[in-house]
């Protein structure tokens, strides 16, 4: 589907200073832009901390067209998020919103396009380590994530061919044209990824009548 690039950015093979930074850093990165966004209150802050995220992403070798298409699929809810706050709150606040969330998306792309993927999901399972104790698992929680990198993608891309499908047929501005064939599609990849996930034995916790059963002790033979 042509939409399956949308979204933050694909991992780029290189030895950049952010290929080889440690991916807690990395982690640190995403969250601190997350939480600065909630903090700065100046728009010209929030323009300064986008120019270092885009310089960063720029330094990674991912290249310009790369950063366009991470930003691309939002710029028209922010640019109708931007109005709205402009119209509300007035033009530097509704600038500063905006800004802020740019920053949080390029951040996030930052990682992604300096991280591969298995490496990114074995770091979110030692991040959910500590949580084991309250009955967390590491290993589902990393599937879940796994699931939704790959579920977004496909969804944008299933919304990008429906639309233009419906273009094509002079539908674009009928909703049930748009949303219910994404819909079906959404709902028959759920059941093939579920499918799938079923015939490997993934999912599924091992307890009670799915427990494997107990190995015999030594010196105690089966009845």
């Amino acid at each position: 589907m042509s939409g399956h690039g949308f979204l933050l950015a694909n991992y780029v093979p290189g030895d950049s200073l952010l290929h080889r930074a440690p991916l807690w850093l990395k982690f640190l990165l995403v969250v601190g832009c997350g939480m600065a966004s909630f903090l700065i209150v100046d728009w010209a802050v929030a323009a300064a901390a986008l120019a270092v995220m885009c310089t960063l992403f720029l330094l990674s070798g991912a290249g310009v067209s790369r950063l366009f298409r991470a930003v691309r699929p939002v710029l028209p809810v922010l640019a109708a998020i931007g109005l709205f706050q402009w119209w509300q709150l007035g033009g530097p606040t509704a600038a500063r919103i905006v800004l802020n969330v740019l920053v949080c998306i390029v951040a996030a792309s930052v990682l992604t396009a300096t991280t591969p993927v298995q490496r990114l999901l074995d770091g979110v399972a030692s991040l959910a380590q500590p949580f084991q104790r309250f009955g967390a698992d590491p290993e589902r929680f990393a599937l879940t994530i796994a699931i939704m990198l790959r579920s977004i993608p496909f969804i944008a891309g299933a919304y990008s061919d429906v639309r233009d499908s419906a273009r094509a047929r002079g539908l674009e501005r009928n909703p049930r044209a748009l949303i219910l064939p994404v819909f079906i599609t959404t709902v028959a990849f759920a059941r093939q990824t579920g499918d799938a996930l079923a015939a490997r034995g993934l999912g599924e916790a091992e307890t009670g009548e799915h427990a494997p059963p107990a190995t015999p002790a030594a010196g105690h033979a089966l009845p």
